[in-house]
């Protein structure tokens, strides 16, 4: 008979052996998902003899799947971002570190700004930068915008989820196109947009290409379709010294400059993620 540890430290072996590289985290989500604790509540149990077979049925159906490349957070059904726990499925993006960037710099943008704030998230996905800004900055108003309805099942999952409601709203657009004229005016306006260029889309690893949505990736022939869009018709909506933000990929950031620049945004800068990447690209309007 196992105890929790037992099964754990054999799950962590086993994906480390096929070069996962978060496998310490992977295993503990699995086996807490698993016996349905919180990974706190698991760290209790380590020395507990596990009594239930379905349980380490279950352990081992989700180490397949894991072992086959599908993500860990689409088979435990959430991930956390920015300490807040949100529920993921293949609808959405996999909120990531690198987008924790965006929020810091957008939670300190409404601080900043002090009063009553708005703040628009566009293609928001899960929810994860505006619902991060909504819990850190109270007085902020957040509307998440999307384009696909089953995204914006999630985010609203993820609103109630976190006790969000109150400050938050979640709604139907296309960042492509001509912004809804009923939206009203905004401090800041915040895109994680799809930037991957579509003829590198068959390139990226199997566990994106693969599981996660092609719609929330593809940003068309040179990667930079949002960043134009977004930048020329969104920017009618900033108050006066608004702000725009986006994230962007790797080796995207001048670019990305030069189009808010065309657009008229001004004192254009860019921030780095924890690998020296500019990873965000925040301008104020002229």
């Amino acid at each position: 008979m196992n105890t929790y540890n037992d099964v754990y430290l054999n799950i962590r072996r086993r994906l480390r052996a096929a070069g996962i590289a978060a496998h310490d985290l992977e295993a503990r989500l699995i086996v807490a998902h698993a016996a349905g604790k919180t990974r706190e509540e698991l760290v209790n149990l380590r020395s507990f003899f596990i009594t239930d077979n379905s349980m380490l049925e279950s352990v081992e159906e989700m180490v397949r799947r894991r072992l086959d490349g599908e993500p860990a957070a689409y088979i435990v059904g959430e991930w956390e971002f920015y300490s807040l726990p949100l529920t993921v499925n293949r609808t959405v993006l996999i909120p990531r570190v690198d987008s924790e960037v965006l929020a810091a710099e957008a939670i300190t943008l409404m601080k900043q700004r002090g009063g009553k704030t708005r703040l628009l998230d566009l293609c928001t996905g899960s929810g994860a930068i505006g619902l991060a800004v909504a819990a850190n900055v109270p007085d902020c108003r957040v509307v998440l915008a999307d384009i696909s309805e089953k995204a914006l099942s999630v985010c609203r999952v993820n609103m109630l989820r976190n006790r969000l409601s109150r400050n938050t709203t979640a709604i139907l657009t296309d960042a492509l196109a001509i912004p809804p004229a009923l939206l009203g005016t905004f401090d800041a306006i915040i895109s994680n947009p799809p930037y991957i260029p579509t003829f590198e889309l068959m390139n990226l690893d199997e566990s994106v290409r693969d599981y996660e949505p092609v719609t929330a990736l593809d940003g068309g022939a040179d990667g930079l379709d949002f960043y134009r869009a977004i930048s020329k018709n969104w920017q009618i909506l900033l108050r006066p010294g608004g702000y725009l933000a986006f994230e962007c990929g790797e080796g995207q950031s001048a670019d990305v400059r030069e189009i808010m620049q065309e657009n008229g945004f001004r004192r254009i800068e860019t921030r780095r993620d924890t690998l020296n990447i500019e990873r965000v690209v925040i301008g104020k309007l002229k």
